[in-house]
């Protein structure tokens, strides 16, 4: 009995040295074990201010909205917080769980690349970012020469750069691993490599991402949360502010994730696409380019189906689903917003996992969630 002692002993104080020598984001990522929608709560952040609220009505179909049994055991197979259904302009359906409400805070994960994408867009019409066949290098000094010299934003925009980003989530030694949970993240950026040719292919990597922030703040020389609060957050009615993560105190946004609102406001990036980049009367972003970002880019070639890219655009994702193609933002545990401009709707689903089982490129449960939307739409 004491032998067993002193080797568990001993096993686990070789655990806690080897712990301590590892680098700062590893010993974060194996504390944390994994993303979570609360960790604004630890992050450091920056706030994206909102300006006048302008609440969202009340459909007259609102109190007679009623999931089904069969339906809400879908619905719930995958931990959701908050649920919502959106037609003209009106809320029809909307739920909560978990001790999640109406002004709970949650993480938009990769859904956040979407507004990162709508930023560019507005950089694009002010004529701060001249065209988007522009090389990237042109913004970000890392990227004028060598084997990245000739990468454009179109490139970054369509997830077709080549760049040599590692998009993993089950080790904590990747990039995707360093940049959530480290504390210096232009330096991995500037330190990429593109090594396949770009334009061909197209690959997700959050990394392209991050640097179409970079563009975008050394275009406008903003923070992208102050541009954010300007451009969109302070036009489009949002209740409360919202926080985007840092990578450490007064640091850089993680645009590639970590924008954190309520679902009513997550909501309004979805009707700003079923208003063409319109809100209330004004023009947020163009509609040239609202409708190039969330058309399909069917000139690529998925790097690991070989399938024609019919199912992304700028940083948006696009469902084909029973004859509409819905243009989507999407985050790795159930973060939804789609606009549905057939129906003149946005649904909204927030929670803490997804499918893990793929159909054309999507999770399984995107089209749960839409076959219990258009049951409650006309």
């Amino acid at each position: 009995m004491k032998k067993t002692i002193k080797v568990v002993g001993v096993i686990l104080g070789v655990l806690v040295v080897v712990y301590l020598f590892l680098p700062r984001y590893v010993q974060k990522a194996l504390y944390h074990m994994g993303p979570a929608i609360d960790d604004y709560e630890w992050f450091p952040n920056r706030v994206i201010e909102a300006g006048e609220y302008h609440p969202w009505k009340i459909s007259d179909k609102y109190r007679t909205a009623i999931v089904s049994d069969s339906i809400r055991e879908v619905m719930e197979e995958y931990d959701p917080i908050a649920g919502l259904l959106i037609q003209n302009e009106e809320i029809i359906y909307e739920e909560y769980w978990d001790g999640y409400d109406v002004n709970s805070l949650s993480n938009s994960f990769s859904a956040g690349k979407a507004v990162v994408s709508l930023l560019v867009g507005i950089a694009l019409d002010e004529g701060k970012i001249v065209s988007l066949d522009q090389k990237v290098g042109e913004y970000l000094p890392a990227f004028s020469s060598g084997s990245k010299k000739d990468l454009t934003i179109r490139n970054v925009l369509t997830m077709s750069s080549g760049l040599n980003w590692q998009e993993t989530y089950t080790t904590p030694f990747s990039p995707t691993a360093e940049a959530y949970y480290g504390d210096d993240i232009a330096s991995l950026i500037n330190d990429l490599d593109v090594v396949e040719q770009p334009g061909k292919e197209f690959k997700y990597l959050s990394g392209n991402t991050q640097v179409l922030a970079m563009v975008v703040e050394a275009a406008t020389g903003q923070r992208i949360s102050n541009y954010a609060s300007e451009k969109v957050w302070k036009k489009i009615g949002a209740k409360h502010d919202a926080l985007w993560n840092l990578d450490r105190e007064d640091g850089l946004e993680k645009a590639y994730c970590c924008f954190n609102t309520n679902v009513q406001d997550f909501a309004r990036f979805g009707q700003l696409v079923l208003n063409k980049g319109m809100w209330n009367g004004q023009r947020i972003v163009s509609e040239e380019y609202i409708t190039e970002a969330t058309s399909p880019k069917i000139y690529l070639v998925d790097s690991e189906s070989g399938d024609v890219v019919d199912f992304y655009g700028f940083q948006w994702w696009i469902v084909n689903y029973k004859g509409y193609q819905i243009p989507y933002m999407r985050g790795i545990l159930g973060q939804y917003i789609f606009s549905i401009k057939e129906k003149n709707a946005v649904v909204v689903r927030l929670g803490k996992h997804r499918s893990k089982v793929y159909i054309n490129h999507h999770p399984k449960d995107v089209y749960d969630y839409l076959d219990a939307a258009f049951l409650l739409l006309d």
